[in-house]
């Protein structure tokens, strides 16, 4: 079973985009999909978040929202030369800055404009089974740590051996960073409750149901917890063939 699962779950090898039609598309997907990204500045260990507002092939031009923090704009004045990296359906979209970027707050908003990078990595990393749990079945998770007064409780709406996907009530935004680890991670599965650190790859609040949807990774994981992940996604993946042997 678990042999089974890791062969699924192999990286794939990474792409690198070249041509400007290649890039201009797979950075449109981040945008359409409004998929948060993260920033970085060589050798600063301090991440920054930020959206693509606007990708334009023709101009050769990308635009950036406000950047949060915001007091990262000083390396951007500064010239400093940057990463980006973004994830979408499973997928790491990746690149380096090619040229500055300049500050635009000329419709009362506050963007970044810069040129199209010249590469893009397209990295499909994961190609494990995602086993989606039923509406009546979501199990109770726990998001918890040093960095957390008292655990965020929400439930679990899908996993595969790598990571899985959260729902929490209201508006948490303001109290989870992307890319940060949080070392007690507890879901209470069906034959006991696993505990692990997780990474935050993706948060969004979805105002009209004022629900947080989180994407985590998990980090470190010990083998055991590895078991049990592997045994809870297999145990979804035989059901979910059952029920699709039942439909025809």
């Amino acid at each position: 079973m678990s042999n089974a699962i890791n062969a699924e779950d192999a990286p794939q090898p990474p792409k690198v985009l070249t041509t400007p039609m290649e890039i201009s598309s797979t950075l449109g997907q981040l945008q359409d999909s409004h998929d948060p990204l993260i920033i970085t500045f060589h050798e600063r260990t301090q991440r920054f978040q930020s959206y693509l507002v606007d990708v334009n092939r023709e101009a050769g031009t990308i635009v950036f929202d406000e950047m949060i923090p915001r007091d990262g704009e000083r390396f951007l004045l500064a010239g400093e030369p940057y990463k980006v990296e973004g994830f979408h359906d499973g997928v790491r979209i990746a690149w380096e800055s090619n040229g500055p970027l300049t500050i635009d707050t000329s419709d009362d908003s506050r963007c970044y404009v810069g040129p199209l990078p010249d590469e893009v990595v397209y990295h499909q990393r994961r190609n494990a089974f995602r086993a989606a749990l039923k509406l009546a079945q979501l199990i109770d998770v726990d998001l918890d740590g040093e960095k957390f007064k008292a655990p965020i409780r929400g439930k679990l709406l899908d996993i595969s051996a790598t990571g899985c996907k959260l729902r929490f009530d209201g508006d948490i935004t303001g109290r989870l960073q992307l890319g940060q680890v949080y070392d007690r991670f507890v879901a209470a599965l069906p034959f006991g409750s696993m505990t692990a650190p997780v990474e935050l790859r993706h948060l969004h609040f979805e105002e009209k149901i004022s629900t947080t949807f989180a994407g985590v990774r998990f980090h470190n994981m010990s083998g055991l917890v590895q078991r049990q992940v592997e045994r809870f996604v297999y145990q979804l993946q035989r059901e979910a063939r059952r029920f699709d042997k039942d439909d025809l």
